[in-house]
């Protein structure tokens, strides 16, 4: 505890009329390059060393202190001061290094420069606070403005590689004091503004948190409007989708009778009839119009995902880390992770891995080439990814195979990224959420003509670009 030597600071009016310190019997010595700023002429600048007192505090082993309120209160830390008022869980009957009522408390280890004025009538300081008082010259909460000024700055001149602030660096601070009166007036000037800043400041926060997450919630929007055909106008001379789905249906039927592709044992049909919409499934029909979620163009109609895809899930070799599945070496039988998707995906295209299969590892997994990943897992759900690589895939993915050729296939994707809230919501599992193939597959979609899925896919990609230099 006290004072550093003693400094007077003063102006040469008799020469350059500069700022001069002169400490004990020390010749003065210009400090103008150390004076930040111009002051009124009633004010001066002095040493935090002439006028306050600074107490360190001192830690105490755990058979010092209690939690049964017996002692004086024992602050440790940050964690003491909350909306500058202190709060007390620790006492103590050792005490020694003493803050009194009136001090300034600051935290000067760890998180720095949290303060609070102590009204408690004496405490017990540890280490990572330090205790300021004044004389009655200078109004304690005059102190506390200034050093809230020189908080960034003290913290920069720590030496120590844990973030601190020394006795010295405070000590040797420059302060700008003005009369005692005018100190009063400074800080009820500043309780004044106080609730504006904090208003402000509440209001900033808002404004960031809001440009971080607009660009977002513009595209979700895009891509909703995509879907329930606002994003571009619709042409009548397009070709209805309802003959779209029939030629669908008629390739699938080709693929089936090649053996490319298995037919599917619960085809769905849906189809108007008497204004409501029907589904023929299993040979059973059915009105599914509380299925419907919004109104779609002329033109359009209401098909299920697997209509229009095929959809198959990954498979893991097991057990992981064994050697005749897993190689420590790259081959080229790429094994594609969730993590992959969000490591190695660049322009909407998966184009690396860190894990391969051996030979044998294959034969145990699911190969996929030239397809579009979705995440089925965990907590990626959703994440979708075009394949640049061939590879196997884990078993929290699924590959969407698009066989089609009447298929505009980024349109199946928009709408897919349309529908990731739907699909989060019909995910099974409580900690470990999951999306089956059978919920993609009946995931209803609405399908545009053929021509209006490109004219979507075009003007989402022209909007998603502008969105991006936002």
């Amino acid at each position: 505890m006290g004072y550093f030597s003693r400094s007077v600071i003063f102006h040469d009016l008799d020469t350059d009329n500069l700022p001069y310190e002169k400490v004990g019997k020390n010749e003065p010595v210009c400090i103008a390059d150390e004076v930040p700023f111009e002051i009124p002429d009633t004010w001066e600048w002095v040493r935090f060393s002439a006028v306050i007192e600074l107490q360190s505090g001192q830690d105490m082993t755990p058979d010092k202190y209690n939690s049964a309120k017996q002692g004086i209160p024992y602050l440790t830390g940050a964690s003491n001061i909350e909306n500058e008022k202190v709060i007390i869980n620790r006492w103590t009957e050792y005490g020694k290094a003493f803050a009194y009522k009136g001090d300034l408390l600051i935290t000067c280890k760890g998180t720095i420069g949290t303060m609070a004025i102590l009204e408690e009538n004496q405490v017990h300081i540890a280490r990572q606070i330090m205790a300021i008082r004044s004389g009655n010259l200078i109004k304690i909460e005059y102190i506390q403005l200034v050093l809230e000024t020189l908080v960034a700055s003290l913290k920069a001149a720590a030496k120590s590689m844990i973030p601190g602030v020394s006795r010295e660096d405070i000590l040797s601070s420059l302060l700008p004091l003005p009369p005692y009166n005018e100190q009063s007036k400074i800080i009820a000037f500043f309780k004044s503004v106080t609730p504006f800043i904090d208003e402000y400041s509440k209001k900033e926060s808002q404004l960031q948190n809001l440009n971080c997450v607009f660009p977002e919630l513009l595209k979700k929007s895009i891509l909703q409007e995509a879907v329930q055909g606002k994003l571009v106008p619709q042409d009548p001379a397009d070709e209805p989708a309802s003959v779209l789905l029939k030629r669908i249906r008629s390739e699938k039927e080709q693929l089936i009778k090649a053996g490319k592709i298995k037919r599917d044992k619960h085809e769905s049909v849906i189809f108007r009839r008497d204004n409501s919409h029907y589904e023929k499934l299993d040979g059973i029909e059915r009105c599914i119009d509380d299925e419907i979620p919004f109104d779609i163009p002329e033109g359009w109609c209401w098909t299920r995902l697997g209509t229009m895809i095929g959809v198959q899930r990954g498979a893991s070799p097991r057990p992981k880390g064994s050697p005749e599945y897993w190689s420590s070496e790259r081959t080229p039988h790429h094994w594609i992770k969730i993590s992959d998707i969000t490591k190695y995906t660049q322009n909407d295209y998966l184009y690396d891995t860190d894990e391969f299969l051996t030979d044998l590892g294959t034969t145990k997994s699911v190969f996929v080439d030239s397809d579009y990943l979705i995440t089925a897992a965990s907590g990626s759900l959703g994440k979708i990814a075009k394949l640049n690589i061939s590879g196997y895939i884990y078993d929290g993915l699924m590959c969407m195979c698009f066989k089609n050729t009447s298929l505009e296939m980024d349109y199946i994707i928009i709408l897919i990224q349309a529908m990731v809230e739907l699909l989060m919501s019909l995910s099974t599992g409580t900690a470990w959420k999951n999306i089956t193939t059978d919920i993609l597959k009946n995931l209803l979609i609405p399908l545009p003509p053929l021509s209006e899925q490109r004219r979507i896919v075009e003007k989402q990609r022209e909007l998603f670009d502008k969105i991006t230099l936002i």
